[in-house]
Parts: structure tokens; C-alpha cells; sequence
């Protein structure tokens, strides 16, 4: 068995240093892909968007509102970039 203290040293190569950042658009994917998306439960979306619960449900149905992602047998969730878009939508 050797001596951990007679053992030489093995050189230690330069530092890894990271990648330079890339393009604006490298850098906002990046961003997009270290920040999940937010979900929103149908409270928070109706303290969004004032109407009431079968109203937003008809919306969804005709198409005229986003569709919300079932997590559950009774729960539904909406991402908070859809109604976003949703709402500047309207806008224009």
C-alpha cells in the first residue's frame, strides 16, 4: 500500500471555462428553457379574466379561449403565456 503523502501530485489542466454567451435569440431560449411555464387554476384565471365559470367554460368549447390542460380527474390548469397572448389578442 502506498503513503497518500508520497504520492506526487498530478498537474492540474487550465480551468474549463464556459461558453461565450451566443446571439440575443440563443440567450432568450435559454432563459425560456431554465423558467417553466406557469400554470394558473381556473380561480386565478377567473380573478384574470372577469367572467364567470360556464362562461369560460363555453369560450373554451366555441375555441375563443385558450384550452386548459387537465393535471387531475377534477383539475384543470391554463399556462399564464396563453391567456397572456389571449388577452392581447383581444386588444388588437
Amino acid at each position: 500500500m502506498t503513503d497518500i503523502k508520497s504520492r506526487k501530485a498530478k498537474p492540474v489542466g487550465p480551468a474549463m471555462s464556459p461558453e461565450p454567451p451566443g446571439d440575443d435569440a440563443n440567450a432568450s431560449i435559454m432563459e425560456d428553457r431554465a423558467r417553466p411555464r406557469r400554470m394558473l387554476s381556473e380561480k386565478q384565471v377567473l380573478a384574470i379574466v372577469p367572467v364567470g365559470r360556464s362562461t369560460l367554460w363555453r369560450m373554451e368549447k366555441a375555441g375563443k379561449f385558450p384550452k386548459a390542460t387537465p393535471i387531475g380527474t377534477n383539475r384543470r390548469t391554463w399556462f399564464e403565456d396563453q391567456i397572456v397572448a389571449w388577452q392581447n389578442s383581444l386588444s388588437k
